[in-house]
């Protein structure tokens, strides 16, 4: 049976890490709503390859 509601699980992906040409990536897993945050989802999380927070945006 399919959920319902507005709460769709989105990935956010860390935008400094393709710059500093390391291997690897940093992603994370959430979830938001839809209906109140329509648009694409910014926060700043611990990137464990750079050892720093850094802004990770959602992808898709």
């Amino acid at each position: 049976m399919a959920k319902k509601g507005n709460r769709v699980q989105v990935i956010l992906e860390c935008t400094e890490h393709k710059e500093s040409g390391l291997p690897g990536m940093s992603r994370y897993i959430t979830t938001k709503n839809k209906k109140n945050t329509p648009e694409r989802m910014e926060l700043r999380k611990y990137n464990p390859v750079l050892k720093k927070y850094t802004v990770h945006k959602e992808i898709k």
